[in-house]
């Protein structure tokens, strides 16, 4: 299950928000966190620049 990013995106230079494995964004009272489905710290410190999982995510899908 996806759930759709909050507005404003949280750290918007991050690889998470164009990722084919869809993040699931976690919202505290203070915090946006964003979790990756496949690494298995499953929230990696934001913003991510490079990782070795990241596949992009079409961006017209049909």
């Amino acid at each position: 299950m996806t759930t759709p990013p909050p507005e404003p995106l949280p750290f918007p230079e991050s690889l998470c928000h164009r990722c084919a494995a869809p993040p699931r964004y976690v919202q505290t009272r203070t915090s946006v966190f964003i979790m990756c489905p496949l690494l298995p710290g499953k929230y990696p410190p934001q913003p991510v620049r490079a990782c070795a999982l990241f596949r992009p995510a079409e961006s017209n899908p049909s």
